[in-house]
């Protein structure tokens, strides 16, 4: 009796070991696929500085994952040399589509032999008409928000689609105890901790690449204008980040330029596992993400698993994360402009931005709501971990993944038993 066929699938993402939150779902759903002994994967994985570019693989996974570090999102003779020596049955892509330009472009080399499967993190409204080719150069989108499904139906109707949100795994991104919470607090926060009362400081938590859109620089000017109204001994504000990111500002020089220089913004540079993150989030009192432009927001989603409450911008996936049209799971924050942004490749993109009054307005909100620890507050954390449980299930997220990589598979075939897909091709004229 032969062993059946495993179904290869080749993915291009960010490196699915990195702690981006590209790289945390890509690497979420590798490990959905090859946990049912039916896949192997090959990766290709970039948006990150290597130190090598040697093939790695894994111990728990052995041969059946491969993954071949690269730049940026790799290019086309890499993919064609990918596609030659390794034979995949589908190829798997993700993150902003600006990034694919170049591969869209080899729609003609790579349809005839196996179906692409695009997963779509954001674009914004209005609907940006121009994707419509972007889109329909794929046999299947998934949609990682509300916002993008509607989007990519508006666009392109007739690609085929599915909103595929992101997960969080309840294993690690979970309440943890009180007493836990405390001694954490401590050990974190040290000497920063308590106020020149003796009374704990509220202390809100930022997880994100210091890059221009996730606006870190605007945070923490901001937030300076925050303490000026309710004292610098009342709050800490902690930024998982690199503060000098080579895409983004220099935060310890905005530091010392607001002279914030006491503990009222310290800096978590370590990559940490996600049991550990998982602490920090118990050990926030709020988690903040005022980006111009999210596809979804991984860090609100695991804060809420937590049961920490979200300062969010309402873009995006964020806003589906912050309330659910019913109840709130913190407190959101209307844009109050958009801007248009763009390359020579893609025209237009549309930005939503907060204005600076608004945003002081709802950190003093949440600050009044935890010092006085309100019902609204408790029901913040507890409705928010009900939310993910119910709309973000990890299970359900592997199973949906798993169901769709095989229809695709039996639907359209690879190679010798492709099926759906005619390419265009060239005849003489007479």
């Amino acid at each position: 009796m032969t062993e059946e066929k495993k179904i290869k699938v080749l993915t291009i993402s960010d490196h699915p070991f990195s702690p981006s939150g590209v790289g945390t779902q890509t690497k979420y759903v590798i490990e959905a696929l090859l946990k049912t002994g039916k896949f192997q994967v090959i990766s290709l994985a970039g948006a990150m500085k290597h130190q090598n570019y040697n093939a790695q693989k894994t111990e728990e996974w052995e041969d059946d994952l491969i993954v071949f570090p690269v730049d940026g999102y790799g290019d086309p003779e890499s993919i064609r040399s990918i596609i030659r020596n390794q034979k995949p049955d589908i190829l798997w892509f993700m993150t902003d589509p600006r990034f694919y330009e170049w591969l869209w472009s080899m729609e003609n080399e790579i349809r005839p032999l196996m179906p692409m499967v695009y997963y779509h993190v954001w674009d914004n409204f209005p609907a940006p008409k121009f994707n419509e080719a972007f889109y329909s150069s794929n046999d299947f989108v998934a949609t990682i928000s509300k916002v993008t499904d509607e989007i990519v139906r508006i666009v392109s109707p007739n690609v085929d689609r599915e909103y595929v949100p992101h997960a969080v795994d309840e294993k690690w991104f979970k309440k943890i105890d009180k007493e836990k919470i405390e001694k954490n607090r401590k050990i974190f926060f040290k000497e920063n901790l308590l106020d020149d009362n003796g009374d704990e400081k509220m202390v809100f938590f930022w997880n994100n690449r210091n890059a221009r859109r996730k606006q870190s620089g605007s945070l923490i000017w901001w937030y300076k204008e925050f303490l000026d109204k309710v004292g610098y001994d009342k709050a800490i504000l902690m930024m998982h980040t690199e503060p000098k990111d080579q895409n983004g500002q220099d935060l310890e020089a905005i530091i010392q330029e607001l002279g914030l220089v006491n503990g009222e913004v310290i800096f978590s540079l370590e990559k940490v596992d996600p049991d550990h993150l998982a602490q920090v989030y118990n050990a926030a009192d709020c988690t903040i993400n005022i980006s111009d432009a999210e596809g979804f927001g991984l860090a609100t989603l695991e804060s809420l698993s937590c049961g920490t409450p979200i300062l969010v911008n309402m873009t995006g996936g964020l806003q589906e994360q912050v309330t659910d049209g019913e109840s709130w799971f913190g407190i959101g924050i209307e844009p109050c402009s958009k801007a248009v942004i763009g390359s020579q490749q893609v025209p237009y993109i549309y930005e939503d931005r907060v204005h600076k009054d608004d945003f002081l307005e709802s950190i003093e909100k949440m600050y009044t709501a935890w010092k006085d620890n309100t019902e609204e507050y408790q029901q913040w954390s507890e409705r928010g971990i009900e939310h993910v449980k119910k709309n973000y299930n990890f299970d359900n997220f592997e199973k949906q993944w798993v169901k769709i990589m095989e229809n695709i598979h039996e639907k359209h075939g690879s190679w010798e038993t492709r099926k759906g897909y005619k390419s265009w091709e060239l005849r003489e004229v007479v």
